[in-house]
């Protein structure tokens, strides 16, 4: 065990309020059959506890199902609560495209090698 942490730790969201590892911002690629819409999705994603907004873009359709781009920001998503909403849906992640945690939202930045 690492130095300085007790074996009940706890690095989740903690009953006082945020911790510093809540996760603030979640990019996910999602493959959805076409019902329900993306509107009833976002309207979903955003009633879960800890979402304070969601944008959900269609990135590709075809004969039955629709491939999403979903962007949660929050003070505290909950992962495991995302994944059981979008699969309650009828959807699955693909993959987590970006995850951004701590105390405040940080944007990435361009590096010489994105030039």
């Amino acid at each position: 065990m690492a130095e300085g942490l007790s074996p009940t730790a706890s690095f989740g969201p903690s009953p006082r309020g945020p911790s510093l590892t809540d996760i603030k911002k979640l990019v996910l690629d999602v493959l959805k059959p076409h019902n329900p819409s993306i509107v009833e999705m976002s309207r979903r994603l955003a009633a879960l506890h800890g979402v304070l907004g969601v944008n959900c873009t269609v990135d590709e359709v075809d004969q039955e199902t629709e491939s999403l781009k979903i962007t949660l920001e929050g003070n505290s998503i909950d992962y495991e609560k995302v994944e059981a909403m979008v699969r309650e849906m009828g959807g699955v992640i693909h993959s987590v495209d970006s995850v951004s945690s701590g105390k405040k939202l940080v944007e990435a930045q361009k590096t010489p090698q994105d030039l």
